[in-house]
C-alpha cells in the first residue's frame, strides 16, 4: 500500500442490516476510504478476479482486507476463502470471518482454509458496533502488510 492510497474493504455479506451497520460504523470513524461491497459468493470471486461485471479494475480495486460471511447464497464462503487463499494472487489478502455460526466445525474449517481471523457477529447492536470499530482499526490502522 501507498502512503495516501486509499483503503480497500471488501464486504462480502448478504444480510442488508448487517451491511448497512459495518459500513456505516467504518465510515463514521473513518477507517476505510473504499469499501466495496457484494452479497453472494460468486459475486466476490468475480470481483476478486475481475470477472464478468467486475472486470474493470477501475470498479474492482484489489482490497486491503476482506470481511467475509460464511452463510452465502451461490457460493458459501468456506468456498470463498478457500479459493481465495489457493490462488498466488490473492493469497496474501487477510480474510476475516464474519458470521453468526458459533460453529466448531465452521470455526475449524475456516482456519483449515487459512482465515486469518474469525469473529462471530454479536447480536446486540452495541457490542456488534464496537466489534466493527476494533475489527477496522486493528486490521486497517495498526496491522502492518509486507506491501505498507
Amino acid at each position: 500500500m501507498i502512503e495516501g492510497e486509499p483503503l480497500v474493504i471488501l464486504l462480502v455479506e448478504d444480510n442488508p442490516d448487517h451491511t448497512e451497520l459495518i459500513k456505516r460504523s467504518f465510515e463514521d470513524h473513518q477507517i476505510a476510504n473504499h469499501i466495496s461491497h457484494v452479497s453472494d459468493g460468486e459475486a466476490a470471486l468475480n470481483y476478486l478476479f475481475r470477472r464478468n461485471e467486475f472486470a474493470d479494475p477501475a470498479i474492482s480495486p484489489q482490497p486491503h482486507v476482506i470481511l467475509l460471511d460464511l452463510r452465502l447464497p451461490r457460493i458459501d464462503g468456506l468456498h470463498v476463502l478457500k479459493e481465495i487463499k489457493t490462488t498466488e494472487a490473492t493469497r496474501h489478502i487477510p480474510v476475516v470471518i464474519v458470521t453468526t455460526s458459533e460453529a466448531e466445525h465452521d470455526i475449524i474449517r475456516a482456519y483449515d482454509y487459512y482465515a486469518n481471523s474469525y469473529l462471530v457477529k454479536p447480536l446486540d447492536f452495541e457490542k456488534f458496533t464496537q466489534m466493527m470499530n476494533s475489527l477496522g482499526f486493528y486490521w486497517l490502522a495498526w496491522n502492518r502488510y509486507p506491501w505498507s
